[in-house]
């Protein structure tokens, strides 16, 4: 069964509801899982890179094993480079209904193919430029988590005032 010409059985297949994890129970649920797991890869490793415990956050209730600190530093990286990935992969239709596989229990996994298509999306979206108002200047994306780390570090440890989120503009 092939995609409709005007696109609508991708809008069905991707059609979000309401967010599912452990485990997703649709394609979109299992493709912001997947990325949110390499995001927060990301703000483990800035955390750790400046000297903050990953594990002790402000947001998040603390659980052992769970890192809130990076899980807070990265809800301010969610929309900009998650959220906005998701959709960019779906609406340029580089993600297709057969990319996901029901798993019993009703679990959708993202196939193997799909998984390297993300993954190098992700890679891509990282190196986008954008502008960090604290830096002033223009930084790779894939590095705002580790300037948002330091600057959280200079905060906690009484360098600076403030501790200024970043945010897309």
């Amino acid at each position: 069964m092939g995609p409709s010409p005007d696109g609508r059985q991708n809008r069905d297949v991707f059609a979000f509801h309401e967010r599912s994890r452990r485990p997703p129970r649709d394609p979109i649920n299992a493709l912001l899982s997947f990325v949110y797991t390499l995001l927060v890869s990301e703000c483990v490793a800035a955390c750790e890179g400046v000297g903050l415990d990953p594990q002790v956050g402000f947001l998040h209730a603390l659980r052992p094993g769970r890192p809130a600190l990076a899980l807070d530093l990265m809800e301010e990286l969610r929309a900009p480079l998650a959220d906005r990935l998701v959709l960019t992969l779906i609406n340029r239709k580089q993600l297709a209904p057969e990319d996901f596989i029901e798993r019993p229990g009703g679990a959708i996994w993202m196939a193997q193919e799909a998984r390297k298509t993300v993954l190098a999306a992700y890679q891509k979206r990282k190196q986008e430029e954008v502008f960090h108002t604290v830096a002033d200047t223009k930084v790779p994306l894939g590095l705002v988590p580790h300037a948002q780390a330091r600057l959280m570090a200079r905060h906690l440890r009484g360098d600076v005032p403030t501790y200024q989120p970043f945010i897309l503009r």
